[in-house]
């Protein structure tokens, strides 16, 4: 770990602290001993978690709530400019910095395994920590999830090894330089950004050339989006698809085999004997809002969370459930996530939930975004109904949760699904 970097801070304040990279760097400080303060708009689970371990959190951004002797302000990408808390700190001279220009400062110099990709970066990132950590190798670990195990996103490790998920977000992945980096897939994802999948791939480009001459970039050669992202690179090309599961896994879908095959073949870079990385793999029971089981209802639905918030996800997602509970009524309750996602790919989110028995369709969730009246959650449930007739629109969680009480049955599964805050059904339907 860049201890250049690190020494000198003792006070690190955090401006989206809530989110889940941001909070990871946190965690890192707080394991270091530095004092550690931070704000969100909101309260959750992760905030619940740092302020445990130690953190002062505040609920609101206020200029005054950065401290006087405050070394480091780490920001969300999301935070804007004119954040009271970062105008203050700069004011000030104080060192601020975003979240990705943190994770570079922090790994420079480290052994970087850079797992990206548009979708099954968290699964594959969080199946690597278990491989190497049962291996005894002892990496450093950020994940975009809390894991089963230790239920944080960050694990310290002892060696010089340092696996993090690698966002491609505005660009967000070039301030690493992996040794290697895992491309999982390349899809037409954050078009708001990027505009094209043209200029995603070129962003998958750029990144995947830092990866030196003696490291490896572990894809999928044959995908027709990653074959022109690794034309010219200098790196030597692993091709995770020849690797072979000889375990089940506790995780299901075929997405999920993929993901699996990709952290075999980095272990194997790494030196973990194969057979040995496919055993430590069967015991990796998932992570937090990836196909999560969140308990049953007092009759009897079991009810599950995902994260998948693009059609590719959805539909990975769902084929998983369908192969584990084929006889089992699905019902999906979607929060679409993003205006300008949910309107760019609305004839895809529509043909998307093919394998699900029912869909309810949130409001959908802004996030950084303001209100777009040319689409909604009614104009994406009149579009899903055209490929999956049992669909419906709920005006807010309070109705979808009544909905729910009055018409599941012991012999449903209920999915919420999205990147939003759509959890909060499910487990509001919890006996």
């Amino acid at each position: 770990m860049n201890e250049e970097f690190l020494k000198n801070i003792h006070s690190a304040h955090f401006v989206g602290i809530g989110g889940i990279g941001v909070s990871a760097i946190a965690r890192l400080m707080l394991e270091r001993g530095v004092s550690v303060t931070g704000s969100d708009r909101e309260n959750s689970v992760i905030i619940e978690k740092l302020e445990d371990a130690g953190a002062r959190i505040f609920t609101a951004h206020d200029a005054s709530q950065v401290p006087d002797e405050c070394n480091l302000v780490v920001y969300s990408p999301a935070i804007k400019s004119d954040n009271p808390e970062l105008v203050s700190a700069r004011e000030r001279g104080v060192q601020t910095l975003s979240y990705p220009e943190a994770l570079g400062k922090i790994s420079l110099g480290m052994r970087t395994i850079a797992v990206s990709g548009t979708h099954g970066k968290t699964t594959t990132t969080a199946m690597i920590s278990e491989i190497l950590s049962g291996a005894h190798l002892s990496p450093t670990v950020i994940v975009g999830s809390l894991l089963k195990k230790t239920g944080t996103n960050f694990v310290l490790g002892a060696s010089n090894l340092f696996v993090v998920e690698a966002c491609e977000y505005q660009r967000s992945f070039m301030n690493l330089a992996p040794e290697i980096l895992v491309i999982t897939n390349i899809d037409n994802d954050h078009l708001d950004y990027y505009g094209t999948i043209e200029g995603v791939q070129k962003a998958f480009t750029e990144f995947a050339e830092k990866v030196p001459a003696n490291g490896a970039i572990v894809c999928n050669p044959n995908d027709p989006f990653v074959a022109p992202v690794i034309k010219n690179v200098n790196a030597r090309i692993v091709d995770y698809t020849k690797e072979n599961i000889i375990v089940p896994l506790q995780v299901a879908g075929e997405h999920n085999i993929k993901n699996a095959k990709a952290a075999i073949a980095v272990a194997k870079i790494l030196g973990v004997d194969g057979i040995e990385a496919t055993r430590l793999l069967a015991l990796f029971g998932g992570t937090w809002r990836r196909m999560e089981r969140k308990g049953s209802t007092k009759d009897g639905a079991m009810v599950y969370d995902d994260y998948a918030h693009h059609p590719t996800e959805i539909k990975a997602t769902l084929q998983g459930f369908r192969a584990k509970y084929s006889k089992w009524r699905i019902v999906v309750v979607y929060q679409p996530h993003l205006y300008s996602r949910t309107k760019t790919l609305l004839k895809d989110f529509a043909q998307s939930f093919g394998d699900a028995d029912e869909v309810i369709v949130a409001p959908i969730y802004a996030a950084r975004e303001a209100p777009d009246p040319e689409i909604s959650s009614e104009i994406l449930a009149e579009a899903i109904r055209a490929h999956n007739p049992n669909v419906h629109a709920g005006a807010n969680f309070a109705e979808i949760e009544n909905y729910l009480r009055d018409t599941i049955t012991p012999s449903d599964i209920i999915v919420t699904m999205g990147a939003g805050d759509i959890y909060k059904v499910g487990e509001s339907l919890l006996g």
